[in-house]
């Protein structure tokens, strides 16, 4: 009678991981060695490393028809992690272990040494946000990553030897890994907590004048609205976009440790740091890889972060109508031959253009060059639909000699901290900019006063219902920045100056 065995395992499935239950099987017949189950090139390769390290371990490899199956078999596995978890079936067959709910993870040496891999901090993360995994051994070079991830019980060995003698002992404690504590200032907001950096690497100090934009980036910051920022070149559009990614709203740990599998996506060394990604890709980038297609997109890959477009209008026109739907929903759906997968794209929008092709339109000492025919046509490539996804519209003035620097970035990031306390002690689950329509009703309404201004603006400059929710976002915010409980007349009056005209 053939023995049977099982350990636990996971594979990337498009975004997320799935659980794959690897089982073995001794039969008797001519000795082979197979693995079944849709394995890719990597798995398949495992036979020959799981070989080697166990033979240069002394363990005899069983001389019988050794069948492995990674359920389930209708999708494909990727990845050699899954080397430690097969190589300890065949190793203890011949023992009677209870692996229990054990995940186990770790590529192996032909010498038999357990090593990290970019996938297994991913896959952890995932199985651990939906409660899937609570036991797990890794190796030793993934606790840096590994001991981020809360709630979870962490036992780490360095090679195949320390693995099986693990499973082989009852008292398992004494390989147990701390969890990693974060050392970052935090705000602790209905029992959970934000946490924040206050290492200002670039200042809003730097940026002399602009006194409108800086108020705008500030609300843009503090709730999460769309901005988009129009004015000559050198005007200062660029140093207020990268100034602002360090006055953002604090983070939670969920989302620091999302932030950290999206740097694993990309084969980059996960930051644990409370900074929000930054993603700006250039324009002539395709479709596919801001969208997504084959890979993941840098839509996905800057969620809760931002995303900035720089030269807004020499992007493809196809990009730029394709984002309507990601700015709209906070997620798409990227259809593919076989699969169906969903990305959350809850970002910040940051754009920035010229005001014509040669960039002079605005200027005071330069001639523009362009013909009328030539700046309708850049600017008729934003199309009107996309600019009603714009919560703040900005025209930046031409830099002036006169021109004194007047807030730091430690004074807008504070005010950021207040509005976004503001927000979440009011029981919002997203910052005013993400709000939906039941949340709106709810949370931004306007007195008796206020609402006839609204009035008279939706008669007199023909709103959509789009940009009425738009106004009045932003005018929650703009209260929570003033400490404001209730929306009053000269926040909605300072939201209104901020759309197109």
């Amino acid at each position: 009678m053939s023995k049977m065995s099982k350990l636990l395992c996971a594979s990337i499935d498009g975004f997320d991981a799935i659980t794959v239950e690897i089982e073995s099987t001794f039969t008797k017949g001519l000795p082979s060695f197979s693995i079944v189950g849709l394995g890719n090139t990597a798995i398949q390769e495992s036979k020959d490393r799981i070989k080697s390290s166990l033979l240069t371990n002394d363990f005899k490899f069983p001389p019988k028809r050794i069948t492995i199956n990674l359920s389930p078999s209708e999708v494909v596995k990727k990845g050699s992690h899954l080397d430690c978890a097969m190589a300890l079936l065949i190793a203890t067959n011949d023992k009677n272990i209870d692996f229990k709910d054990f995940y186990v993870f770790g590529e192996l040496g032909l010498d038999g040494k357990l090593k990290d891999t970019a996938s297994i901090f991913i896959l952890i993360l995932s199985l651990a946000k939906e409660g899937k995994i609570k036991n797990v051994l890794i190796p030793k070079e993934s606790i840096p990553k590994i001991s981020t991830i809360p709630n979870l019980n962490i036992y780490a060995v360095d090679n195949l030897n320390e693995a099986i003698e693990f499973f082989s002992q009852d008292n398992k404690s004494s390989k147990i890994v701390e969890n990693k504590k974060f050392d970052y200032k935090y705000l602790d907001i209905n029992n959970k907590k934000y946490y924040y950096d206050t290492s200002y690497y670039l200042d809003f100090l730097d940026v002399k004048g602009q006194n409108i934009a800086k108020r705008a980036a500030l609300i843009s910051a503090a709730g999460n609205h769309n901005i988009l920022l129009e004015g000559n070149p050198g005007c200062g559009k660029s140093m207020i976009t990268k100034r602002l990614q360090y006055i953002m709203p604090p983070m939670s740990l969920e989302e620091i440790l999302d932030k950290a599998k999206m740097d694993s996506f990309e084969l980059k060394e996960p930051s644990f740091k409370p900074h929000r990604a930054f993603v700006s890709p250039h324009h002539s980038s395709t479709k596919a890889s801001i969208i997504g297609g084959t890979k993941i997109g840098e839509i996905a890959l800057c969620n809760n972060g931002i995303l900035f477009f720089d030269e807004l209008p020499h992007f493809s026109k196809t990009i730029i109508e394709a984002l309507r739907e990601p700015l709209e929903d906070h997620s798409i759906l990227v259809s593919r031959v076989n699969t169906k997968i969903k990305y959350e794209t809850k970002f910040l929008f940051i754009s920035a253009m010229n005001p014509c092709p040669c960039g002079n339109l605005l200027s005071k000492t330069k001639e523009c060059r362009c013909t009328q025919l030539e700046v309708q046509r850049y600017k008729s490539r934003i199309s009107d639909p996309f600019l009603d996804r714009i919560d703040l519209y900005i025209i930046m003035n031409e830099v002036n000699s006169n021109d004194k620097a007047n807030t730091t970035s430690k004074e807008l990031h504070e005010k950021v901290l207040k509005a976004f306390s503001a927000q979440k002690q009011r029981g919002q689950k997203e910052l005013n900019g993400k709000l939906n329509e039941k949340d709106i009703e709810k949370f931004c309404k306007l007195d008796i006063e206020s609402n006839e201004i609204l009035q008279k603006a939706i008669d007199s400059f023909s709103l959509t219902f789009r940009s009425i929710n738009k106004i009045l976002k932003v005018s929650r915010t703009i209260a929570d920045i003033e400490n404001e409980p209730k929306i009053q007349k000269n926040h909605l009056l300072e939201a209104l100056s901020y759309r197109k005209r």
